[in-house]
């Protein structure tokens, strides 16, 4: 395996790595993916829904209760609620 140098970093004491900001004491969410998923307008389509999740999914280990703030969201994906999606 080769290393390219001017993709590595080393002696740093914190870094961004696969998302998260990484530091010597711990892992946190990384402050661009929180304000992309806070400026996102409420979805709308089914889709968006699933993208939505999807985001809510990858910072979840960060979110207290996140199964609680997303209920609303898997209702909305079941078959029969599609219809029911309201400003919860």
């Amino acid at each position: 395996m080769k290393l390219n140098p001017s993709k590595c970093t080393f002696g740093v004491s914190s870094g961004r790595f696969l998302g998260y900001l990484v530091t010597q004491r711990s892992i946190e969410a990384h402050p661009r993916q929180i304000k992309a998923i806070l400026k996102k307008k409420s979805p709308s389509t089914v889709k968006e829904i699933q993208s939505m999740t999807g985001r809510a999914a990858a910072l979840n280990r960060f979110l207290s209760r996140s199964t609680d703030k997303c209920r609303p969201f898997f209702k909305a994906l079941k078959k029969g609620q599609r219809d029911k999606w309201d400003e919860e």
